[in-house]
């Protein structure tokens, strides 16, 4: 359905792990081995930061991501401490350049893969529900968009799993007023420049696969002689829907129903359950 990853720490080249792993995005965009969908050909994006404070930077486009030139060439250029990148398979919506992720607002970027069944039925009640100071933002018609307005509207910038779980309470229960059953598939990620906050849920528990790098010192432990690893640091973490490689010990599947935040070395993980509005 789409495959994305997030990355904090050291800054690196996001070739490393866009192109340069034994099973990197590129390779996920055409041979994906855990997604709902093995090639992931409908468009792809990356956000990243700079300086501290400094709104991010995107770049996306419609074209299948192992077929961009320029997305070689920026991912060589590029060395950020933070970033986030997104292979789209598109599911009921338009193959168009506002609908590929990540989505942006401010500091914040946004990445979703999975789906709100019969988003048709919801679209509507669920666009009423964003904040009309929110609204002329919008720009495409996912469904992962209005996601991450409802979540702005509900204080994502000032408690962001919260936010994140009343939008997906929101989401059931309108889902619920239309007799739409295990409405909400995702993993999502949503970053400000200082924090990557990700969520595997889904309405029926069978949400789509994702998973976190382990310790980045003991790995360096464990390879001292590869450059990837000791260029990331030891406080460096990974967010992402496939492994990139098969190191034994290296990854971790995020159970579900669990939000994780990684802030500067820092990880907590904690329950995800959805908040219905009164």
């Amino acid at each position: 359905m789409c495959r994305w990853l997030a990355y904090t720490g050291n800054p690196i080249q996001l070739e490393t792990v866009i192109f340069r792993s034994t099973h990197s995005l590129i390779d996920q965009s055409l041979h994906s081995r855990m997604g709902a969908t093995t090639t992931n050909g409908d468009g792809f994006g990356i956000g990243w930061y700079g300086r501290l404070y400094e709104a991010p930077f995107r770049y996306r486009s419609v074209s299948p991501a192992w077929n961009d030139r320029n997305l070689r060439e920026a991912a060589r250029a590029i060395h950020s401490p933070l970033f986030v990148a997104h292979i789209r398979a598109a599911t009921e919506t338009p193959v168009q350049e506002s609908n590929c992720h990540p989505f942006r607002h401010n500091q914040w970027l946004f990445v979703h893969n999975g789906l709100i069944r019969h988003f048709h039925m919801l679209r509507r009640d669920l666009m009423l529900k964003i904040d009309p100071a929110l609204f002329a933002s919008i720009e495409g018609s996912t469904d992962s968009e209005v996601m991450f307005f409802l979540a702005l509207t509900y204080g994502l910038q000032q408690d962001p799993v919260a936010a994140l779980e009343r939008m997906a309470g929101v989401i059931e229960q309108t889902a619920a007023r239309h007799r739409v059953e295990a409405p909400l598939n995702m993993t999502v990620c949503a970053m400000d420049g200082e924090q990557i906050v990700a969520v595997r849920y889904s309405s029926e528990r069978q949400s789509r696969t994702l998973f976190h790098s382990t310790s980045f010192k003991h790995l360096h432990e464990l390879y001292p002689h590869d450059p990837r690893i000791a260029a990331a640091g030891e406080d460096a973490f990974l967010v992402l829907s496939e492994p990139l490689v098969d190191l034994p010990d290296a990854w971790e599947e995020i159970a579900e129903s669990t939000a994780i935040v990684a802030r500067r070395g820092d990880i907590r993980q904690q329950a995800f359950v959805p908040r219905m509005r009164a």
